[in-house]
């Protein structure tokens, strides 16, 4: 297998677009890829596509890649669509990576994109249903139902005040509240410990022009905010939003050639799916990912210098840092206090934003993260403010859907300087 080069990647920001269609956003993704990477669209051998949900969402199937990059001249290549719930566009990259590591083509191109933001807000709630198991959904609901009821018996055991509702939630946000419900049970985790990473996002996002959020705010507001499902308050979960990314791989043959000063190595990319555990201890499919994506890099957690996670709530990043092997099972919480995964710490953790102020468009997220991360590698300013000052390994985590007790899909990328 060849080694495999990031020459050029952009994003659009994030966020409500209601005056563009996807057409546009991921025409100013990819014109910003390609002229980061130095080519025109003819040295293009083949495009992957990720997205989840444009079929239920505006009706569009089957052709979605093909469909946005006729409108921009390019054609004549393969498109290659990819739908894997949030890890979408992680799942397209990998395809592309595969194919130039193959050496069946010298440059592709990985794009994520995703229009969620429509004036009526219901139209999006299937599109998340269908990250689920339709078929056991009715059970599910209730289940949910019957929890945030326990929940509320106990804050009103504890004498806790009724607390002001958000408004309408995706169903992932109580499969999120019940996983940090646990895991505060199993490990002594607190509602603040989840603010404090929420909290940090959003001063990261505050560095960031193309969030979707950029505001700071301190715990003390994270936990004044309105709640969303118990534990979680409205900033510790990602916003719904548009937005598309890209980058441009190549050989490194090819990026040596055109004296690509500035290319990143994909050290690993790796999928799974997400499994029903035997038991509470058994080691989770996202542990057993991470150590392939590290074993295949030669590189250990302790390597990293800078990570974006898939924190769709706080409660999600923490079990990541966990997990991805950053801090010991069950620390996560205290290890975001001691201020180790913020800009300056051990190992800064969703320097964008994250997911919660980056904001969420399920299938661009994947490349974004990507994106994000080639910037610090590459340097030259790409990342601006939130620099991560001599960072020459970035890793990316991306999981989407639940089945069961556990994600549906999961990627894991490793790049390196």
């Amino acid at each position: 297998m060849r080694k495999v080069k990031i020459i050029g990647g952009a994003m659009t920001r994030f966020g409500r677009h209601l005056d563009r269609n996807l057409k546009s956003l991921v025409a100013e993704a990819v014109n910003g890829a390609m002229a980061d990477a130095g080519l025109t669209q003819d040295r293009l051998e083949g495009v992957w596509v990720g997205n989840a949900a444009q079929g239920v969402l505006q009706g569009q199937e089957s052709i979605r890649g093909q469909v946005v990059l006729r409108s921009m001249g390019i054609g004549g290549i393969p498109v290659i669509n990819c739908e894997n719930a949030c890890a979408s566009s992680a799942t397209a990259l990998n395809g592309a990576w595969a194919m130039v590591a193959l050496g069946e083509m010298e440059v592709a191109l990985a794009v994520g994109m995703e229009k969620m933001y429509f004036e009526d807000r219901t139209k999006v709630f299937p599109a998340f249903f269908g990250g689920m198991d339709v078929e056991i959904l009715p059970q599910l609901m209730e289940a949910f139902a019957k929890r945030e009821e326990e929940v509320k018996k106990e804050q009103e055991a504890r004498g806790e005040a009724p607390r002001q509702k958000s408004g309408q939630r995706t169903v992932f946000m109580d499969v999120y509240a019940i996983m940090a419900q646990n895991h505060m049970k199993l490990h002594g985790t607190t509602q603040r410990q989840l603010a404090v990473i929420s909290s940090k996002n959003h001063y990261h996002s505050s560095m960031n022009p193309l969030a979707q959020y950029q505001n700071a705010m301190s715990v003390e507001e994270v936990l004044a905010a309105p709640e969303v499902a118990w534990p979680l308050t409205r900033p510790m979960c990602s916003p719904i939003g548009d937005g598309a990314a890209a980058v441009v791989i190549c050989s490194e043959e090819f990026a040596r050639r055109i004296g690509a000063g500035h290319a990143v190595e994909i050290a690993a990319t790796c999928l799974a799916s997400g499994e029903d555990p035997e038991h509470e201890q058994t080691e989770s499919t996202l542990a057993k990912l991470a150590k392939r994506a590290y074993e295949k890099a030669g590189l250990g957690p302790e390597d990293v210098n800078v990570a974006e996670v898939h924190d769709a709530t706080a409660v999600g990043e923490l079990k990541s840092v966990e997990e991805l092997g950053f801090c010991p099972i069950g620390q996560g919480g205290p290890y975001a206090e001691a201020g180790h995964t913020t800009l300056g710490g051990r190992i800064p953790v969703n320097v964008s934003g994250g997911l919660e102020s980056q904001g969420h468009p399920v299938g661009a997220t994947g490349v974004r993260q990507i994106v994000e991360l080639y910037w610090h590698l590459a340097g030259g300013g790409r990342a601006g403010k939130r620099q991560v000052e001599g960072a020459r390994v970035g890793l990316a985590q991306n999981a989407g859907g639940t089945v069961g007790a556990s994600e549906a899909a999961l990627s894991v990328t490793i790049l390196k300087k």
